[in-house]
Formats: C-alpha cells, sequence, structure tokens
C-alpha cells in the first residue's frame, strides 16, 4: 500500500550515487528560484524539528538566493496535516517540507492515508540524526546501563516507563528497549509530549524515560535525572560521559531519531539539485551549532536518492517495530 508503483517509478528514474551538483549539470541548467521559497514544518514552534529547520533556513536562503518563509503547519498523526500540505503543493520547488523520523511514522498510525510518503515526495537530503538517551530517576539506585538491565530484571511487572506518546520516537526508541530485554515486563505510560514524561521522571511518578539528547541535556546537566546510555554505538558529542548502548552491553538498542527535507514529487530534478546543495553546505558550515544541539551529519546518506533509499528502509523497519508493539492503523 505504501510503496506504490508510482513511488517506486519515481526512484528508479533516479541514476544511483549521482552527487546533487552532477544532478543540475545533467538537467543542462541551474536552478534559481526567482521568488521567495516556503518551508512547512509539521509541527508547532520550538520543536526539534522547528529548531533544526530555523537553524538550517538563513544559510540555505543565503545559497538559493531568496529569502525562505518557515510556516509551521501542526496538526495530525505525526505532522499529517503539515505533510499533506506539501504532498499536494505545485511540484515546482517553492515549498518544501522538512520533516522527522515522524514522516515514516504516520503510514503505521493511519489507516487511510491521504498521501503516499513514498510516491508523492522526493528526498532534498537528509538533515543529521539525533541520539536518544535513557534516563532514570534521580533517586533509584541506578548508575549505568548494566546495573538498569539487572534492576529492571529484578522489579519486571512493577517499572512505570514514560512516553511521549504512540508512535512518537520515545515511544520507538521505548519498543526496541523492551524487544532488547525478553522477559522484562514494564508499563509503558503515554503522556501528550516528551516534556510532560520527561517531568513524569524528574517527579518520580515514572521511574525512566528515553528522550532525544536536545530536549533531555538540559535536565541532566541540571541534575533533576540521571543519564545511563544514548542508543547506538557511539557517545554524542553533546553526552561525552553518557556511554552508549554498546558500550553498556545492549547493543540491540539501537535507534535515533532523524531529520530530511522533502519536495512534492515531479519537482524539477534541478530544483531538487539545488536544495540538496545548499542544505549540504549550510549543514558543513553550521556544523558547530549543529552539534550542539546533538545533531549529527550521516554523509553517506546525503544525495537525494540515498535519502530516498534511506526513507524506504526505515519505513519497513518502524512498521516492524510498531507491529510487534501490538499498533496498528486506525
Amino acid at each position: 500500500m505504501i510503496l506504490s508503483r508510482r513511488g517506486l517509478l519515481i526512484a528508479g528514474l533516479a541514476a544511483p550515487g549521482l552527487a546533487a551538483p552532477g544532478l543540475a549539470r545533467a538537467q543542462g541548467t541551474a536552478w534559481r528560484p526567482d521568488r521567495p521559497l516556503r518551508m512547512v514544518v509539521p509541527f508547532a514552534p520550538g520543536g526539534a524539528t522547528d529548531v533544526v529547520a530555523r537553524v538550517l533556513s538563513d544559510t540555505v536562503a543565503q545559497q538559493l538566493g531568496q529569502p525562505i518563509v518557515i510556516e509551521n503547519r501542526a496538526g495530525g498523526a505525526a505532522g499529517l496535516i503539515g505533510s499533506e500540505a506539501v504532498a499536494k503543493s505545485a511540484a515546482d520547488g517553492y515549498t518544501i517540507l522538512v520533516h522527522s523520523n515522524a514522516h515514516v511514522i504516520a503510514p503505521c498510525l493511519v489507516s487511510r492515508m491521504p498521501f503516499d510518503v513514498i510516491g508523492d515526495f522526493t528526498a532534498l537530503g537528509h538533515l543529521g540524526r539525533v541520539p536518544q538517551v535513557l534516563v532514570v530517576n534521580k533517586a533509584l539506585p541506578i548508575n549505568d546501563l548494566p546495573g538498569l538491565i539487572a534492576w529492571l530484571r529484578a522489579n519486571s511487572g512493577k517499572i512505570n516507563f514514560a512516553s511521549a506518546g504512540i508512535g512518537s520516537g520515545n515511544h520507538l526508541a521505548t519498543e526496541v528497549l523492551r524487544a532488547a530485554l525478553p522477559g522484562v515486563e514494564m508499563e509503558l505510560v503515554q503522556f501528550r509530549g516528551g516534556g510532560p514524561a520527561m517531568q513524569a521522571v524528574i517527579s518520580g511518578s515514572a521511574h525512566m524515560c528515553i528522550d532525544p539528547i536536545p530536549s533531555a541535556v538540559g535536565h541532566i546537566t541540571g541534575g533533576s535525572v540521571r543519564a545511563i546510555a544514548v542508543a547506538g554505538p557511539t557517545r554524542s558529542a553533546a553526552l561525552p560521559d553518557v556511554p552508549s548502548a554498546t558500550e553498556g552491553g545492549l547493543p540491540a538498542w539501537d535507534i535515533a531519531a532523524w531529520f530530511g527535507a522533502f519536495a512534492p514529487a515531479r519537482t524539477p530534478r534541478a530544483a531538487v539539485a539545488a536544495w540538496n546543495a545548499a542544505f549540504n553546505s549550510a549543514m558543513e558550515k553550521l556544523q558547530p551549532r549543529l552539534t550542539e544541539l546533538a545533531v549529527e551529519r550521516q554523509p553517506q546518506i546525503a544525495t537525494p536518492e540515498a535519502m530516498n533509499d534511506f526513507v524506504k528502509v526505515d519505513l519497513v523497519r518502524v512498521a516492524g517495530i510498531l507491529r510487534a508493539a501490538g499498533v496498528r492503523p486506525e
């Protein structure tokens, strides 16, 4: 249903491995916009996706020679309203979407999608990944991941794990952790966002939660919660003293949030190439600021073609995680 024939055809038209500047040359002309550009963020202002979009937008605008107007279109499961607005916009390069991995979560939650996340979009580029960190209430006798695993096994069935809502990045990371710890039972308590979930851990009404590093780091450095491990194989530069899950003996707990830019399908290849080059240049110039936000570049998926392939793979992975957790589209 999601991997439509049209989506596969569009993906197949792109030459694998072709770098963004080469796309414009192959087209025979460079795309230069002649009026302001619109960048839709499908979430309210102040969230992680909005912050990344605003950090990059001015530098991207300088590269493209036109101002960028950021439009927050919040609403719907996993940013559905803003995404639909872009999917149905003119495919002329003037309207784009900056989204998170919620882009591939939406089809797992909504049975009657108003658009196809593969067939109705083309990727402009990958805008970085954000590791997730597991934190616990500071009163718990836990200081590292082996200690946490032992405590979880000893208290199976008595644990409250706060989550930011069904299908959120926090929820996905929690389900991957649960799958990595078979036999451990914990009650997953859903809150309306990552902020309330974190507050539940701080107050002690929940034992722990998983949160993207940018929103968790202030609570960690302020001492209101204790950081146990960063998901994945490596530490984060934003929390250099917090071991990775692999270091702590749990390599299966490997998941991160990500950001990407997308345009409506059938957007001219020269426009796609121009946006891609502008985003890659902005990310390189703004690397220190992105590092402060715990946003990690992934050059191996910097081209539109690589990002399109990445989205398809992640869509399948996310669907599998939520299906195993008993989540079905409604």
